[in-house]
């Protein structure tokens, strides 16, 4: 049985992405970047590229030679070096969106700054829920020092869930301790590069500037040869361009400036173009992650991503609303949708709320179901050979189809069978069992999906030493134990 036809959406004609890299490539050129970091500053001068008051000009050649040496395909493995995300082509894979500093809690459908415990629970729900191929490090712990809260969201993630991480550093002096964790779970830097565990992302500041703090993870990750992911932001009329194709010049731009970077240092290291954009919405200054604008500069910038041959990411499945509400799902589904028909590699945003600042686990359980609906919508309608014209002239000579054989052997494959967050029953039965909402019922399978036991991922002396190389981190902080 095969799908013949895997529906795929494009929103620029075969030849545009060509010409928005020709643009890219002349802005940067042009106009150039600002690099804070000394480091990339001498790579840059290094490889050809010509500083202009404060700025490094670089030039086609130099562009197109680091494209050249960047692989097409990153696979990441999960903790027990099983492989998990195969980035690459057009095959889909979802994760939590990263970096929310609060919680919708349950109890009072407000926002509360998220704990140790809240990131705990988030980590092992995304464990128990399949169609999420990764974690992320999606919340931020109140209760430990903030100078250590990039190491400390890794940590949780790698002590109580099995699945690879989508993580990033907040200061200079993070990544190494990271790299230790990694090295630590995976048993050294060669098994590490071999198997990579995590993918931690780069953001260039819009417009066309890296800080010294995003240029050194960009480096330290190319070094390492753990996967960088290129995260450019453009906001539309505030950061960049207000019309959507000149935006996604610009994403191009940045994002170029990143693989040049990157493939100075370590040429062949694995790196993902990606982004998180905005439509930013002039009436309230806010960045829109949930407009359709939005949407629609990523599918854009991942289909110049894959004509440049290289993985792609991108913010979808995300909502501006401050609860699991219509907007919610409005906003999520659509976006979860529009990931998978552009084969987008990674998709980064369920659960998160409020621009980005806010994790809803309800709302994790929900999306789950999107993107389930969206994974099935990718494998297209198989061509199975079945003699359709035979199979319908014995649903007229029987009158029923559900007890025939075709029936019994194809309705799993064909149809997906979603959780009981999902409610298909008749008015009479959703009544009688208590006529509970969408978001009612996934707070119960919050609650169900946490009380069921799991074997711990990591063996003792590793799950020991990573406890050691936190709690030294934390010392180095003011805290003298770590958070129970």
């Amino acid at each position: 049985m095969t799908t013949d036809w895997r529906p795929m959406l494009t929103l620029f004609s075969p030849q545009e992405p060509d010409r928005i890299v020709g643009e890219a490539c002349r802005v940067l050129e042009r106009v150039g970047v600002l690099v804070e970091n000394e480091e990339g500053r001498q790579l840059l001068d290094a490889g050809g590229a010509i500083e202009k008051g404060g700025r490094h000009t670089i030039p086609e050649n130099l562009v197109r030679q680091a494209l050249a040496t960047a692989p097409p395909r990153v696979v990441l493995y999960d903790v027990r070096g099983e492989p998990s995300c195969d980035l690459g082509g057009d095959r889909v894979h979802f994760d939590p969106g990263s970096a929310a500093i609060h919680i919708l809690d349950p109890e009072t459908r407000r926002r509360r700054e998220a704990t140790t415990r809240d990131v705990v629970r988030l980590v092992r729900l995304v464990d128990r829920l399949p169609h999420y191929a990764a974690q992320s490090t999606a919340l931020l712990a109140s209760d430990i020092p903030r100078e250590a809260g990039d190491r400390y969201r890794l940590y949780l993630a790698l002590q109580h869930g099995r699945k690879p991480v989508i993580t990033g550093t907040f200061r200079k002096d993070g990544f190494a301790p990271m790299r230790e964790m990694l090295r630590c779970v995976r048993g050294g830097d060669e098994a590490l590069a071999a198997k990579p565990l995590a993918v931690f992302d780069c953001c260039p500041s819009p417009p066309l500037k890296w800080s010294d703090l995003t240029c050194q993870s960009l480096l330290d990750c190319a070094r390492a040869g753990i996967p960088a992911e290129l995260i450019s932001m453009p906001l539309t009329g505030a950061t960049s361009p207000v019309s959507l194709r000149e935006a996604i010049v610009q994403h191009c731009a940045e994002s170029l400036s990143g693989v040049v970077l990157h493939q100075l240092v370590r040429p062949g290291a694995p790196i993902v173009y990606g982004g998180a954009p905005s439509a930013f919405d002039m009436r309230h200054g806010t960045t829109s992650m949930g407009a359709i604008e939005t949407m629609m500069i990523c599918v854009g910038y991942a289909q110049v991503g894959k004509h440049l041959r290289l993985p792609t990411h991108g913010y979808l499945a995300l909502s501006d609303a401050k609860s699991p509400d219509y907007q919610a799902g409005l906003e999520s589904g659509i976006g979860a949708v529009l990931a998978a028909l552009a084969g987008i590699n990674m998709v980064s945003g369920v659960g998160i709320l409020d621009f980005i600042l806010t994790q809803s686990l309800e709302k994790l359980v929900l999306d789950h179901e999107a993107c389930a609906m969206a994974l099935r919508l990718t494998r297209g309608i198989a061509q199975s050979g079945e003699d359709a014209v035979e199979l319908i002239a014995e649903v007229v000579r029987r009158g029923e189809f559900l007890s025939h054989e075709h029936t019994r052997r194809r309705w799993r494959e064909e149809l997906s069978i979603p959780s009981a967050v999902i409610d298909r029953r008749t008015y009479g039965d959703w009544e009688s069992a208590g006529a509970r909402t969408a978001a009612e019922r996934a707070r119960e399978e919050v609650e169900r999906l946490l009380a069921r036991e799991v074997e711990p991922a990591l063996p003792s002396a590793v799950a020991a030493e990573l406890h050691r190389i936190m709690t030294d981190e934390a010392r180095r902080f003011g805290l003298k134990e770590l958070p129970n």
